[in-house]
């Protein structure tokens, strides 16, 4: 059993800790939330968020040291019949309609940012293209907040393809809210400078009979963290969340993701693949990628569906790869629920039955690769953008030398 003890400290929540001192919750969906960055701790490798993000690299964005924005970032989109862009402040009603942020840093971007992006699709419309949106960060030195908004009103259909890139330190939320029968694909591919620094949190609402699918694509950037939080409103949503990164020397990636079924009869599927390289000699840290996934089914959401995997292939020397699924069920009635990780080098097997066919070892070793992330690449519905993910996975393999 775990002790437990109380303590208040200010403004701020009332932390349950065992007793190390290192704080515990009751279940994952209690993490704390709040729009007041002074309601939270400052971070430290005690705190389960945060115990695998390399502290010193934040650039005191996380403890107070250095939170003034100096830069902005760009957001472009262009407008179209059944698609409404708007800037708007933080005072607007629907901003946050999704959930507050969960840690000290997305507090923080939402304290600071002047301004939030709303992009909504009307009632009953269909966009038959995608909806291009490009974010460009301040620019190396400089730091910006940012806060946008993607709604689908009630069965509205749209899919959207939000390019990240530059570089810069960056904190900030996006929100995205499907009304009840509105079906939103989305693709939001980190292709950020090697100087940037990327912490967001992503909240995800999904409606009755509804459904996201969601793919996080991550290859540039010094350190990318991410942490996605999908919420159900309503019987019969369905989620799919997927990843896809490539983390080389000097790289921390790091996807943080929770799925809170609290309402009965919906689904979700996670499915994350990750390649690692790196060089041990090299004076740079190695690369380092990180994947927590946490599904929470509460006692009401009976009738839930759930599936989460993660894959890590490390290629060479001088990369981690760390890999953490967890499962938590508070009912016994449930549709189905599993999970699967691993973090491994190439199959020998396959290398061996393609090199047995006369196919030299490098050009084997690719396809390899290319087969992994091939399914995740495949459940893109953009077959442009899938081209570009598989030739930038591509460029990855011919830069490492395999």
């Amino acid at each position: 059993m775990t002790d437990t003890t109380t303590a208040t400290t200010g403004s701020g929540p009332t932390p349950v800790t065992d007793r190390y001192g290192i704080p515990v919750t009751a279940t994952k969906g209690d993490q704390f939330s709040s729009f007041d960055v002074n309601a939270f701790e400052v971070p430290s490798h005690k705190d389960e968020i945060w115990r695998f993000t390399p502290l010193k690299r934040l650039r005191g964005i996380h403890d107070g040291s250095n939170v003034t924005a100096t830069g902005n970032l760009l957001v472009s989109v262009a407008e179209r019949d059944g698609l409404t862009v708007e800037s708007v402040g933080t005072d607007d009603k629907r901003i946050g309609e999704a959930g507050a942020p969960r840690d000290r840093v997305a507090a923080q971007a939402f304290t600071s940012v002047a301004e939030a992006t709303v992009l909504t699709v009307a009632t009953e419309t269909v966009l038959d293209d995608p909806v291009y949106v490009t974010v460009d960060g301040p620019g190396e030195g400089e730091l910006a907040y940012g806060h946008a908004q993607i709604r689908l009103e009630p069965f509205a259909n749209a899919t959207f393809v939000v390019d990240q890139r530059g570089g810069g330190t960056i904190a900030e939320n996006v929100e995205f809210v499907v009304g009840d029968s509105a079906h939103l694909e989305v693709v939001l591919i980190q292709d950020w400078d090697d100087d940037a620094l990327h912490l967001a949190n992503h909240h995800l609402q999904v409606g009755r009979d509804a459904t996201l699918t969601y793919t996080a694509v991550t290859f540039g950037g010094e350190l990318v963290r991410i942490a996605p939080l999908t919420t159900f409103t309503a019987p019969g949503g369905t989620v799919n969340v997927n990843g896809l990164y490539y983390a080389d020397d000097g790289q921390h990636i790091e996807h943080r993701l929770l799925v809170d079924h609290a309402v009965p009869n919906c689904t979700s599927r996670v499915l994350y693949k990750g390649a690692l390289q790196g060089d041990a000699s090299s004076n740079l840290p190695d690369a380092h990628t990180v994947w927590i996934g946490e599904v929470l089914i509460r006692a009401a959401a009976e009738g839930t569906d759930t599936y989460e995997m993660n894959r890590n292939l490390v290629l060479t020397d001088g990369a981690r790869a760390d890999s953490v699924p967890n499962l938590e069920i508070e009912t016994g009635e449930i549709a189905g629920a599993g999970h699967a990780s691993a973090v491994g080098r190439f199959d020998e097997e396959h290398l061996f039955y393609l090199m047995s066919r006369g196919i030299p070892e490098d050009t084997a070793r690719r396809l390899v690769v290319r087969g992994f992330f091939g399914e995740v690449i495949n459940r893109i519905g953009v077959p442009e953008v899938r081209e570009r993910i598989a030739e930038a996975v591509e460029l990855e393999l011919q830069s490492s030398g395999i």
